[in-house]
């Protein structure tokens, strides 16, 4: 008598058969997802591309780091100096500021715009009053 009390038929090992591909098909599913990240990275020719790969396999069996390498990959990662918003205009030479934002401060500070500088538009029925919540 060996291992087992029953004489092991075709079935038998149709099912351990079947359990194997199923084992290396997970395997290669896993390998599919920890490497997604990194792959989207590299297709989309990130400056990262290379951190957002290891974050991916590193982040595969705890979800958030993952999850963030994902993120990472669609992300542009430009850079943007703050320091050149108010900074002047090189190509027409005119002296003025190098964005609609600066301009609109520069209105403010002047005394010559009526609105907020950093605010939505107003719809028509708010300027009217009919937006507004009943006083209590």
């Amino acid at each position: 008598m060996g291992l087992i009390d029953f004489e092991l038929d075709g079935y038998d090992y149709l099912t351990f058969a079947v359990l194997v591909v199923v084992i290396i098909a997970l395997f290669y599913a896993l390998i599919q997802i920890a490497s997604l990240p990194g792959k989207l990275a590299e297709r989309r020719k990130h400056p990262h591309a290379e951190s957002v790969k290891m974050m991916g396999w590193i982040g595969l069996f705890t979800v958030f780091p993952w999850v963030h390498a994902l993120i990472w990959a669609y992300h542009d990662s430009v850079t943007i100096d703050v320091r050149k918003f108010l900074g002047k205009r090189e190509e027409d030479g005119s002296g003025g500021p190098a964005n609609p934002i600066a301009e609109r401060a520069a209105q403010a500070a002047a005394g010559t715009r009526k609105e907020p500088v950093f605010s939505e538009p107003r719809a028509a029925e708010d300027e009217a009053g009919e937006g507004k919540a009943p006083a209590s």
